[in-house]
């Protein structure tokens, strides 16, 4: 398996990993009845997302922004992966794209301004310098 592969499954357990603490934490702070409702508003008094509170809130934007960082992740892998260009340089990449997934959670639930960014931006910016990488 090459190093952007290995680096997507661990970015992978991450996701699993960050969905865990925000379900406990949502079902604590919000009960089963809620969480394993319909979630219908009008049943369960607003939009359950409303009803967390700040950190839990924070969980679900990570777990949210960890989703939409993977969607774009895979697809420079997989580029990478079917075309043979793994390098020393995408590989990297891919590692500081893990690193910066392993940062931000705790950046962004213990609300480190401005880390949070510098720390997205620079996984962002991993994952971009990867996909540049398969056109030189």
């Amino acid at each position: 398996m090459t190093h952007e592969l290995t680096a997507l499954a661990l970015v992978a357990l991450i996701q699993f990993v960050q969905y865990g603490f925000f379900d406990v934490a949502a079902n604590l702070e919000l009960g089963t009845k809620k969480t394993l409702s319909s979630r219908d508003p009008e049943m369960v008094g607003g939009r359950l997302e409303e009803q967390l509170t700040a950190k839990t809130g924070r969980l679900l934007r990570t777990l949210n922004n960890n989703f939409e960082a993977l969607i774009m992740f895979t697809i420079v892998v997989v580029i990478i992966t079917l075309s043979d260009q793994s390098t020393m340089f995408t590989r990297a990449c891919a590692w500081i794209f893990v690193a910066s997934r392993l940062a931000y959670g705790p950046a962004y639930y213990f609300d480190f301004v401005p880390w949070r960014s510098i720390i997205w931006f620079t996984g962002f910016a991993a994952n971009v310098f990867m996909l540049l990488a398969v056109f030189v």
